[in-house]
């Protein structure tokens, strides 16, 4: 269906990209904040509790600290080597979804799905802003793959590397990775009808593995909370932190009770994938639509060449966290890999059954899509953040040369829709991982202060701050989080750093506290864009301040 050449000299494309993501500037909140986490496990050589700032954390287990912590062991605690966990396990999705899709189908519509799944908009995003769903998400499909593996094989070496991935997920982000691998799993064995499998002395074996796997979690957990009842996490004491993981997590989150609600809308995930798909959105909903319908004529009917694995669990669990009254874009991640299989197999059979008016249609579409791609990249270039050296106008001109030759080189359609999809996410995520994001980091106050504290030779320890603001970027880029002064503790104290808003700062002054060296800096909120942000003629609106001044 593709050629090695080509399809190897794509992921090797996408491998790169990937890789300048590594040493962008950690974003705030999520990524910057887990960071410092993890950072404080290896400084303070403390790996069984979890610390947010200066407050207990008590919402998701372990294992993505412990993998960042041990790649600063490893590496030092660099930006690059926290997100190192993360990439891996991005592509140990992208293999097991190679897998999965050469179980259910054959190894084209395994190649087609991990190429899918690793040029999704959201899973291209989660590599550099990296929080725990990049290695949920792989360590998920992992889980499903062996699981599915031992379904179709009986083999006693898939269902325990199955149960060391499902505990590895759960070790991750709790109840939502045993929800996700057992609905799919589920789905499969009611349409293969191969119940037998569960009635298996190797079923046994693999509750031992998944159990030896979360025991060192649970473990922590008790450490932290059980053998304290008397911390107060959200207002209440006598936290178990074992029940909460077993237990009590995913209920807070459906509920919106303990994290907050911030999203009652049914929809959010709906028009939510139209973006996070990308560029392969308008195929995955044409696949799930074509596939419903297939399965509505044979009414369920097994036949051998169907699988219900991805459209079932796609179906189930979509519905399930819509109902969640707490929502974030990456939420939907986990359900990618499921996505990109289901995508490739509609792919494969539009090869297989020569539809050409579909395929047409659907080419159209993707070139519709790469001219959107193609004039945002514009923008971004020439008018949002201007390239400043030739070298770069000369590297964005040649990635458009062989886009192009593409687009008109004479192939067939089918090929066509894959290698301009890929080409899609390409060129989008190459300008922002290399040129869009490390300009617009430039406006993080906290990753911005923490250079000119290093030019400017400037004590970390003896930085502060007056309010319980989080400064994640600012403390994981000086090593050092910043320590809580009470304003009138300034007194008597000259020589310190207080790092403060225009708000704080007045609020200082007014009390008569004087300094007498001040750096300042500009802040937005990068995460949450404005299109007065994105216009250099009126950007200067849109930005705050943060200073750090010396106390006389």
């Amino acid at each position: 269906m593709i050629s090695n050449a080509r399809y190897w000299f794509l992921i090797a494309l996408v491998a790169t990209v990937y890789i300048a993501g590594l040493f962008v500037t950690l974003f705030e909140n999520d990524s910057a904040q887990f960071a410092v986490m993890a950072m404080r496990m290896v400084q303070e050589n403390d790996f069984f509790t979890l610390i947010k700032g200066t407050e207990e954390y008590l919402d998701k287990p372990h294992m993505h600290y412990w993998l960042a912590a041990l790649s600063y062991k490893i590496f030092g605690i660099h930006d690059w080597a926290y997100r190192i966990p993360g990439l891996l396990t991005l592509f140990l999705g992208g293999f097991s979804c190679y897998g999965l899709g050469k179980l259910l189908y054959n190894r084209d519509v395994g190649r087609i799905a991990a190429l899918v799944f690793l040029t999704a908009q959201t899973i291209v995003l989660s590599g550099i802003d990296v929080r725990t769903d990049a290695v949920l998400t792989g360590f998920t499909i992992f889980a499903i793959w062996q699981l599915a593996l031992y379904v179709e094989k009986n083999s006693l070496t898939n269902i325990l590397l199955g149960a060391l991935g499902a505990g590895l997920a759960f070790s991750t982000k709790g109840q939502i990775a045993l929800v996700v691998i057992g609905m799919a799993i589920g789905c499969h064995l009611a349409y293969t009808r191969k119940w037998n499998r569960l009635f298996s002395w190797k079923l046994l074996l693999a509750l031992l593995v998944f159990g030896l796997t979360i025991a060192p979690m649970l473990y922590a957990y008790y450490l932290q909370f059980d053998l304290h009842p008397e911390k107060v996490v959200r207002g209440r004491d006598h936290r178990s932190g074992i029940l909460f993981i077993l237990w009590e997590q995913s209920f807070e989150r459906m509920s919106g009770e303990g994290v907050g609600k911030n999203s009652s809308d049914f929809f959010f995930f709906f028009h939510t994938f139209l973006w996070v798909f990308l560029p392969w959105t308008v195929v995955a909903l044409i696949a799930y639509w074509t596939r419903v319908k297939q399965f509505w004529k044979m009414k369920f009917a097994y036949k051998p060449r169907f699988e219900f694995l991805t459209l079932g669990g796609i179906t189930i669990l979509f519905f399930l966290i819509s109902l969640a009254q707490f929502k974030l874009p990456h939420y939907i991640n986990i359900l990618i890999p499921l996505y990109a299989i289901l995508s490739a197999s509609f792919l494969y059979e539009l090869y297989q059954a020569k539809k050409a008016r579909v395929i047409k249609v659907i080419l159209g579409i993707q070139y519709f899509i790469l001219s959107l791609v193609f004039i945002t990249t514009v923008l971004m270039v020439f008018y949002v953040f201007k390239f400043e050296k030739l070298h770069c106008y000369i590297l964005f001109v040649a990635l458009l040369g062989v886009i192009t030759f593409f687009c008109l080189k004479r192939e067939a359609y089918y090929l066509r829709i894959i290698t301009l999809s890929v080409y899609s996410s390409l060129l989008l995520n190459a300008v922002l991982n290399m040129h869009f994001y490390p300009n617009l980091l430039e406006y993080q106050a906290g990753s911005t202060m923490a250079q000119k504290v290093k030019v400017e030779q400037i004590p970390v320890d003896q930085i502060y701050k007056i309010s319980k603001r989080h400064t994640w970027a600012l403390d994981f880029y000086n090593q050092h989080p910043l320590q809580l002064l009470d304003l009138e503790d300034l007194e008597n104290r000259p020589g310190i750093w207080v790092y403060a808003t225009d708000g704080e700062l007045e609020q200082m002054h007014s009390e008569g506290y004087h300094w007498h060296n001040q750096i300042t800096v500009d802040q937005f909120r990068i995460t949450r864009l404005q299109l007065k942000f994105l216009n250099p003629s009126t950007r200067a609106k849109k930005l705050n301040k943060m200073h750090l001044v010396q106390m006389d």
